[in-house]
């Protein structure tokens, strides 16, 4: 069962094989969407996680002939534009967008600069509000749609020492709000999901060990559990479920979703 065949997704952000895109555009082609995903080498190689060389080719690689994708700098005012018009080139019409992309500087208040913050706001909100309207207009009236944005908590609790990350991000709860009110008539359903705290490959083992002992479950979330949420989201028969930002730290989060799903039909 494919539950997302004939579908067409973007997924920003697929650069590592550790990391949440690639979980996510995973999940999508094992569910039978096509994906064109977006990779940026260049800021991954300035953090102290990295990336090894050829590593977002052989995620591509790892897809299959159902994957696509290109490097992508989503700051520069025209990518979204240029992402859409090469994802619908290759695989037709976008169906489903997930904003993962983001961009992370540590930096307080006392040394925060205009740069800095304009740095985050290019990638985190900007991007995401430019990328939501090429996907919108480019969209039939009334042909439905998924529009997903990877949050990080802000909503739910500081970050403290990472304020330019923390704001711009914290608008995507806004913009998830707000836009699925405004896209309801047209059958768009627009969620965000928030992993919390994740191992993508940044942590030290003394706080992955610390942030596993608060969490409710015991554990951190993996990048796959957020996937599974993306994809559920994803299915045709989701299509009420909008406006919600799903925190999947949240103890049993995957399972209520899913009890939610199969009360309008959904089989897994």
């Amino acid at each position: 069962m494919e539950p997302l065949a004939g579908k067409v997704a973007v997924v920003t952000g697929a650069t590592r094989r550790a990391g949440l895109g690639a979980a996510i555009a995973r999940e999508l082609v094992e569910a039978g969407a096509a994906v064109f995903v977006t990779h940026f080498r260049r800021y991954d190689q300035r953090q102290a996680w990295g990336v090894a060389d050829g590593e977002s080719e052989s995620i591509l690689e790892a897809l299959g002939a159902k994957a696509a994708g290109i490097e992508l700098d989503l700051s520069a005012p025209s990518a979204p534009a240029d992402l859409f018009d090469r994802a619908s080139s290759r695989f037709g019409p976008v169906d489903i967008l997930v904003k993962n992309a983001a961009h992370w500087e540590p930096g307080g208040v006392d040394h925060l600069t205009a740069d800095e913050l304009d740095r985050h706001y290019a990638v985190n909100l900007r991007a995401a509000v430019l990328l939501c309207g090429e996907f919108v207009r480019r969209r039939p009236p009334s042909g439905g749609g998924r529009i997903i944005n990877v949050t990080s908590g802000q909503g739910a609790g500081p970050m403290p020492g990472a304020l330019a990350y923390a704001v711009t991000k914290a608008g995507l709860d806004a913009l998830t709000l707000t836009l699925a009110a405004d896209l309801a008539a047209s059958g768009v359903a627009v969620n965000a999901v928030d992993p919390g705290p994740i191992d993508t490959g940044w942590m030290t083992a003394d706080l992955r060990e610390s942030l596993a002992s608060a969490s409710p479950a015991g554990r951190l979330a993996r990048p796959e559990d957020l996937a599974v949420v993306v994809r559920l989201l994803c299915q045709d028969v989701a299509r009420s479920i909008t406006g919600r930002v799903i925190r999947i730290q949240s103890e049993g989060v995957v399972e209520n979703l899913k009890s939610e799903l199969r009360s309008v039909g959904a089989t897994f």
